[in-house]
């Protein structure tokens, strides 16, 4: 086995049980028909180490902390919780300022072909059309951060999971899971898009239309009824649409507006727990904080602390 300078012998083997060749980026890949997944690994600081794949690629941190520089993009901190979506080709330079032997940085990237992406896209366009018809499903992978939801975070565990697995179904069980991660990052994507262009959207789109008239109504008691006739939609079409396009149902997903508020809220000094309880569409403090913590996992009190430092 080679040995890194200044690296003991039990510690000259990665996390993923690869040979530890370098101490900046220590990779390990693993390959599939349309897909490879690579884990990397730094365990000193390093600045300015670049990076690209010849593939759209999913990358997700999953200890430590890296400073991304994508382009003319103000740099940003990366930490784990979150993915990034980027193009083939895409020149990423990383700099890890907190790595260290004993606290590693740890990431993965999932290069994905692009005509699985778009054979999958064209499946999805095909069996499940969008609400209306101009719009299509498209997984957009220009620079695109995100914010692990549980769905997200399931799949690449499972992918790390099965990549690493040896079974005659290994490459099915990939092939479907990656087939569901596409599914999931394109609903997210439409979620997105529709809370950041709902006001251009509300003579054209029925459901940008429903998440305005959400927002504007939190502290009411919005039902699917009155919901689905602001859509002009039948009760179960519209169930249906709006869960197929967000991923959530409209359920969850006033919740989650819910919680988002009480945040906004929260992250006001002059306001107090009661204040964001009730100005974001909670009647019961202990369903908000039961909510709250459900979404952020942590407790509105917990969340307020870490903002100021108050008990």
């Amino acid at each position: 086995m080679k040995k890194v300078r200044g690296v003991s012998e039990e510690k000259a083997v990665g996390s993923w049980g690869s040979r530890l060749d370098t101490l900046v980026e220590n990779k390990l890949t693993l390959s599939h028909d349309s897909a490879e997944l690579h884990f990397f690994e730094t365990l000193q600081q390093a600045q300015r180490i670049e990076l690209r794949f010849d593939a759209p690629v999913l990358t997700s941190m999953l200890s430590g902390r890296k400073v991304m520089h994508l382009g003319q993009t103000t740099p940003f901190d990366y930490r784990p919780g979150e993915s990034l979506l980027m193009p083939a080709g895409r020149l990423m330079s990383i700099d890890f300022p907190d790595a260290t032997l004993d606290d590693p940085t740890r990431c993965l990237a999932l290069t994905i072909a692009d005509e699985f992406i778009q054979q999958t896209v064209d499946e999805l366009n095909e069996q499940f059309p969008r609400t209306e018809a101009t719009d299509q499903w498209q997984l957009g992978t220009d620079d695109y951060l995100l914010q692990n939801d549980p769905e997200v975070s399931s799949l690449v565990d499972k992918l790390m999971r099965l990549f690493r697995e040896n079974t005659p179904f290994r490459l099915f069980f990939i092939q479907n899971t990656l087939k569901e991660l596409i599914v999931r990052l394109s609903q997210k994507q439409v979620r997105t898009g529709l809370l950041a262009q709902t006001r251009q959207s509300l003579t054209t789109h029925r459901l940008a239309y429903v998440v305005a008239y959400i927002r504007e109504n939190l502290t009411r008691n919005l039902t699917i009824e009155e919901l689905s006739e602001k859509a002009c939609l039948s009760k179960s079409h519209f169930f249906r649409q709006f869960k197929n396009e967000t991923g959530i149902s409209p359920a969850q997903f006033i919740l989650t507006e819910r919680i988002r508020r009480a945040k906004a809220i929260l992250s006001n000094p002059r306001k107090s727990i009661t204040d964001a309880c009730y100005e974001s569409g909670f009647n019961s403090l202990t369903h908000f904080s039961n909510a709250f913590r459900s979404i952020e996992r942590m407790c509105p009190r917990q969340f307020k602390r870490q903002l100021f430092g108050v008990n």
